[in-house]
């Protein structure tokens, strides 16, 4: 699902014009996005966190030059942990195939 069909399902779903809702899912990124930026976290109980994480900068290899080594600074990178409610859903989701009737 990409993010057109997000806001026509959440539209459809919720009874709200398609404007309001690409509006909600704008906010939802913003508020995200700001609430990382300034090192915080952001927990939807249930269904999961969003979290900044810094990676350690680490020594790596050229790959046009194998020979060369590189530095490679450190970088902070975005994290999604799936929550118990969500991680549920899907392990239950995963059932048998069904056997064709004949």
């Amino acid at each position: 699902m990409n993010k057109a069909e997000l806001i026509t399902y959440l539209a459809d779903k919720v009874g709200i014009t398609k404007k309001q809702s690409e509006d909600t899912i704008e906010n939802f990124v913003d508020v995200v996005i700001s609430t990382l930026q300034a090192g915080g976290e952001v927990t939807i109980a249930g269904f999961g966190s969003f979290m900044a994480k810094t990676r350690q900068g680490r020594t790596g290899v050229n790959p046009q030059r194998p020979t060369e080594k590189i530095q490679i600074p450190s970088v902070t990178v975005p994290k999604f942990k799936a929550g118990k409610s969500l991680k549920d859903a899907l392990k239950n989701s995963k059932t048998a195939p069904t056997e064709p009737a004949s």
